[in-house]
């Protein structure tokens, strides 16, 4: 079976609408996940599903996660096929690691506006500006950008990627501007030079919303993604004891998770993209999980649609290719990363 290959799919596929902003016309329901998951077997793949992405979607999905645990994953399960549900970087990361399988994303469309934040080219130019630094590049990038790149980090593990590098050598930290905020202050490093990137939805989440929530809800805890703009604001509120300080937690995705099924707060404030919602239900059903901000919303992961996912298992499209010298490059500041360490949650 190669990727060309149309499966033969039930009536609901002619419902798909393709339009310029994505594929509608599909209900996530039980009669399309029944039919996604008889195609999913019939071509032979696995499924792989962000924290961000729909509901309906994370629960067709054989594993949601980070989309580096996802990458790690694609590489592990015996599947030659990789249904990756996220944006385009992360199905890179998975070919990545994974240079034998084929890759597929429902949508290639779905990108990312912090993995487009920094180009190889302007990473190029930021390095001629300082030779002999060395470059960390967050996962949330492109495969050109990861080829450029000397290690890589995860959120996590941004802070002892960067505590590893001899204190004398300059390093150039991209492209999130918020993330490097929160490495430089950890740290304390004077000779981190900070690329002035962000996520769009994180960025939005701000600091004047979060002290409003704070003091609507005293007795929550508070779960702040270090991608966003008021992960200072939380540290500052925690500092001036408008929050108490062990209530307020800087968390990759993965550390929410891990935080949520021991947590005995009765209520939790999230600040991270809405989708995160509903994995942290599912792992602790009896805690009040509510967002800072509901319209933390991404436009692009949210175009991996019931529609996108079913073109997707029937047509066996959108491959994804990384040039193989490229790949090569690329992989190499994954598994420079991986050695420090394990990298824990990828966002």
């Amino acid at each position: 079976m190669t990727v060309l290959d149309r499966m033969p799919a039930n009536d609901l596929v002619d419902h798909i609408v393709a339009g310029p902003n994505g594929y509608s016309g599909v209900d996530g329901d039980q009669e399309w996940a029944a039919e996604v998951r008889r195609l999913a077997g019939l071509r032979g793949a696995t499924l792989l599903a962000h924290n961000y992405q729909l509901p309906a979607i994370q629960d067709v999905a054989d594993h949601v996660g980070d989309s580096l645990a996802l990458s790690r994953i694609a590489a592990e399960v015996p599947e030659d096929t990789i249904v990756f549900c996220g944006v385009h970087f992360m199905a890179e990361t998975a070919k990545i690691l994974s240079p034998g399988k084929t890759v597929l994303i429902p949508d290639q469309r779905a990108g990312c506006s912090l993995a487009d934040s920094i180009t190889a080219d302007e990473l190029r130019a930021w390095k001629a500006e300082h030779p002999g630094a060395v470059v960390v590049s967050y996962v949330n990038t492109t495969a050109a950008v990861k080829a450029e790149t000397d290690i890589c980090c995860t959120s996590s593990n941004a802070v002892e990627v960067v505590a590893s590098i001899p204190a004398d050598r300059e390093v150039l930290f991209c492209p999130d501007q918020f993330l490097g905020a929160h490495v430089r202050r950890v740290t304390g490093r004077e000779n981190l030079h900070v690329w002035a990137g962000e996520c769009h939805v994180h960025a939005g989440i701000n600091g004047d919303e979060l002290a409003a929530q704070a003091r609507a809800h005293p007795d929550a805890e508070l779960y702040v993604h270090p991608e966003c703009g008021c992960a200072t604001s939380a540290l500052y509120l925690a500092g001036e004891g408008a929050f108490p300080e062990d209530r307020v937690k800087i968390l990759s995705t993965g550390g929410m998770l891990d935080a949520a099924r021991d947590t005995r707060a009765r209520q939790v404030l999230v600040a991270t993209e809405v989708g995160m919602l509903h994995q942290l239900r599912r792992a602790a059903p009896e805690v009040d999980f509510q967002a800072v901000n509901d319209r933390a919303s991404c436009k692009f992961m949210k175009m991996i649609t019931p529609a996108a996912l079913l073109r997707c298992l029937v047509e066996g499209k959108d491959e994804v290719d990384v040039d193989p010298e490229t790949a090569r490059l690329a992989r190499a500041s994954v598994l420079r990363m991986i050695e420090i360490g394990q990298p824990g949650g990828g966002e």
